[in-house]
């Protein structure tokens, strides 16, 4: 028979192995199904795309978009060069803690082609995005920094 402190160091090594087995069981920090990352609305981030990219128009800026617009926005363009930002990708969510700037249309009409439908162009930290004001999903985007280099 077993004795009691026997008994008792088999018990707690059985719950010790169990909460072990939990915490593995629920991955690493930020990556919790309840506590997706920001801007998924509790879709797992590979879902989250494959369901943006079916929503998102379309969409693609040209080459001479890209000089269109750093014309407009170049001082604030080169202050960027070299400095970290955020990065932004067609069919991603952006993050609501970021408030993009609307891009006036004197900006783009004649020049470039108007947002697609239910979009919009916005401006940040360097970017032109064309998004989806409610769903702020990105449809395309103009990394301007880098039309600052080649410049």
């Amino acid at each position: 028979m077993i004795d009691r402190r026997r008994f008792g160091q088999l018990l707690c090594g059985a719950a010790l192995i169990g909460l072990a087995s939990v915490s593995v069981a629920q991955g690493p920090p930020g990556r919790d199904r309840n506590n997706p990352p920001p801007g998924h609305g509790g879709i797992p981030p590979g879902q989250a795309k494959k369901q943006n990219d079916a929503r998102r128009p379309d969409f693609r800026f040209r080459d001479q978009d890209r000089d269109q617009f750093y014309n407009h926005y170049r001082s604030d363009a080169d202050r960027w060069r070299g400095r970290k930002r955020p990065a932004f990708y067609a069919g991603e969510r952006i993050a609501p803690s970021y408030r993009l700037q609307p891009v006036p249309r004197t900006y783009w009409q004649g020049a470039a082609p108007p947002p697609p439908p239910g979009y919009q162009y916005g401006y940040y930290e360097g970017y032109v995005v064309a998004y989806d004001p409610t769903t702020r999903i990105i449809g395309d985007v103009l990394d301007l920094v880098s039309a600052a280099t080649r410049h």
